[in-house]
């Protein structure tokens, strides 16, 4: 047995897989004072559902995957831990003028952002290694003791250690670290030529701050949570989801916690490729996940799911960069929580606020009073109060529509039904406008894609964003409201590894490309035979990070075997860059040779065989109703039927309006629109022209 959770900012969902491969998914409410203890209420709704003691189902499971938002969220709001930041002396200053990029150059008001590291905590450190790995200045050890007794003075928690060129030789950062762990023991501490091995040096000692700074808190959660679930009954194996579309062991997450700054969300796009493959044949699909405070986006391309090495966290350029490329995953604050409101000039926005999962929206009767999405929708009678994750958490819809008269109706001069429908009209814009960003500045064209919603609150405006775009379906998978944890259970084990070395297509280093490749070939193996041991299959991929001559940045190319033969080979990379670097920036220098700076190779172990099943029809029933009113633009109340996930035969079209309902969304199917069911058990719905 299998559990994959994902916390996210509303609710804590959860997927069950047995081991005969049947499914079944559950929700809690998340709990931001103690993620944890969401996670066993989760489990515990579980339990009671399946009619068996919390212990009983745990000891019955071998995998736990957690994708989990508490890194990220550290470093929004400043929780991490006290860090002290050391680098080569001359040098004190790599955080503070970054790349020297700007939001918006012609604006010179906005003030610099802050560095990572204070300047307060950070110290120079005598040393120096130059570009051929040789040591011109040998480290100062005593200065680096003196050092230590002063971060001793003012409480450091963690010491992040980012000298120059170390990523040729890291001798100098590895005496560091000895002297670390003998000068201030239990402190842990980050070496940059360890973590991240690659050129750009901001680039390398944030991450290498981050990585630092979240490693007391993140390890504490590791343990906290594999101490939990243990005492709850769980004797299996941990794993947490990374940026990376992949999972590593909770012992791991721990020591590398720069990899959890994605946690979860990295996870929808490898379920959305698989539905992509499954219930469509388009090239392209958009996959939105809509939680209860964020609305998460990213592509897949030719069942690839694209990345970015342009990973900020709070804001690009005005955030930090996290230093590794990661699944390519865009958020706004738009959920079912965003909250509704007007201003000065009388004008109505939705979002980026959220009630949360606490108070949360005025329906939920936990004291919101602000009116959100979920309450719009409770409002125009798209959501059944009765039958709210099955019926098992009631919605006060008179809440609901108070909170929009109070707070709304008379600031816009429009009744409860119309104010309700112009929220859900402002939010599925913003949500629009999100998608075009990354989808016409790709060169994507939304009309030939096929968009997949996911999350518990997709289903209440997905068909309005597909019919706003002009795509030609829009896929909601019987797990798209825990899509996530679905593309969780399906993840592989995934280690990357790296390193640097320089060379050109003109004068190829045979030797030492190869002596790299093997290396890093090496290294994948053993984490195959390690943490990897017993995969069903297991596959090493190569990667180079090159550029043309002159380039300021590169692109990564994948290589086609594992070594370098003849200068066939090379030329054959060249190629494989010019098609690579045409794809990307629609030009290409077909005469011109290239240079590679770095190389890289990923390890997947693949866990399990074959894909997840459809969600047992248990999890699919619907309420009491048979048809209610509801209210759409143009025709205002109208009686729409209410089917249920698992009534909807396979093939069976069903025109709008109607509304789709399971215990754990609800699919609102709009006037001219239509919808079948999948064999894969997903609702297809040929969006039409809403309002």
């Amino acid at each position: 047995m299998r559990f994959a959770v994902d916390t996210g900012g509303t609710f804590t969902d959860l997927l069950v897989e047995d081991d005969d491969g049947t499914l079944r998914m559950f929700k809690a409410s998340t709990t931001p004072d103690d993620p944890i203890r969401g996670v066993i209420d989760s489990l515990q709704v579980a339990a009671d559902g399946m009619n068996r003691p919390l212990a009983d189902l745990l000891g019955q499971g071998s995998l736990f995957i957690h994708g989990t938002t508490r890194a990220i969220n550290a470093i929004i709001t400043g929780n991490t831990a006290k860090t002290a930041f050391l680098t080569t002396r001359g040098h004190p200053d790599i955080l503070v003028l970054r790349e020297g990029r700007r939001s918006d150059v012609f604006i010179f008001t906005v003030p610099s952002p802050e560095p990572y590291v204070p300047r307060s905590l950070t110290w120079e450190v005598t040393e120096r290694i130059n570009t051929d790995a040789e040591v011109l200045q040998p480290l100062d050890e005593a200065e680096v003791i003196g050092i230590i007794e002063q971060m001793k003075a003012q409480g450091v928690e963690a010491v992040a250690v980012c000298l120059l060129w170390s990523i040729v030789n890291g001798v100098h950062e590895t005496r560091i670290g000895e002297l670390l762990e003998q000068h201030l023991p239990g402190v842990p501490y980050t070496l940059s030529h360890r973590l991240n091995p690659s050129l750009r040096e901001y680039r390398r000692a944030s991450s290498t701050a981050i990585d630092a700074s979240l490693k007391p808190l993140m390890g504490a959660y590791m343990r906290n949570l594999s101490q939990r679930l243990k005492e709850s009954g769980f004797d299996g194996r941990v794993l947490i989801v990374t940026s990376g579309a992949g999972v590593i062991d909770a012992a791991d997450a721990a020591e590398t916690p720069v990899h959890l700054i994605n946690s979860g969300p990295s996870m929808a796009p490898v379920a959305g490729r698989h539905f992509t493959e499954v219930d469509a044949s388009a090239e392209t699909a958009i996959v939105a996940d809509t939680g209860g405070t964020t609305y998460d986006l990213s592509l897949v391309r030719r069942g690839r799911i694209p990345w970015t090495r342009e990973t900020w966290v709070g804001g690009e350029y005005r955030g930090h960069m996290t230093g590794f490329p990661s699944v390519d995953v865009r958020s706004i604050g738009a959920g079912g929580g965003s909250i509704a409101w007007v201003d000065d000039g009388g004008l109505l926005h939705v979002g980026p606020q959220s009630a949360s999962s606490v108070p949360g929206p005025a329906a939920y009767g936990n004291g919101g009073t602000e009116p959100t999405l979920t309450d719009a929708c409770v409002a125009l009678g798209y959501l059944d109060p009765d039958f709210f994750l099955g019926g098992t958490m009631k919605l006060d819809a008179a809440a609901a529509r108070q909170a929009i008269e109070s707070r709304l109706c008379g600031r816009l001069n429009l009744s409860v039904e119309d104010a309700a429908l112009a929220i859900v009209r402002i939010a599925t814009e913003n949500m629009v406008q999100a998608i075009m960003d990354i989808t016409i500045n790709q060169g994507i064209d939304p009309a030939k894609a096929v968009l997949i919603g996911g999350g518990g609150a997709a289903g209440l405006n997905s068909e309005r964003i597909g019919a706003r775009l002009g795509c030609p379906m829009v896929l909601i998978p019987d797990v798209g409201a825990a899509l996530s944890a679905g593309g969780a259970l399906m993840s592989d084990l995934m280690s990357d590894v790296r390193a640097t070395l320089f060379t050109t297509s003109d004068d190829f280093d045979l030797q030492g490309v190869n002596a790299v490749l093997a290396g890093l070939k090496a290294r994948c193996e053993a984490f195959a035979a390690g943490a990897g041991a017993g995969a069903v299959k297991t596959e090493i991929t190569f990667m180079a990070e090159a550029r043309y001559p002159h380039q300021v940045w590169e692109i990564e190319v994948p290589l086609r075997s594992d070594s370098f033969g003849s200068d066939a080979d090379v030329r054959q990379l060249v190629s494989d860059f010019h098609d690579a670097h045409e794809e990307i920036f629609a030009i290409k220098d077909a005469d011109s040779g290239i240079e590679v700076i770095g190389w890289s190779a990923r390890v997947s172990c693949q866990l399990r065989a074959g894909t997840i099943a459809s969600l047992s029809d248990a999890a699919s029933g619907t309420g009491a109703q048979t048809s209610r009113q509801a209210w759409f633009g143009g025709t205002g109340w109208a009686e729409t039927a209410i089917r249920s996930f698992d009534s909807m035969q396979v093939d069976e079209d069903v025109s709008g309006p109607v509304i789709v309902e399971s215990s754990f969304t609800t699919v609102v199917v709009g006037p001219g629109a239509s919808v079948s069911r999948r064999p894969s058990g997903s609702l297809a719905i040929v969006p039409g022209g809403q309002d």
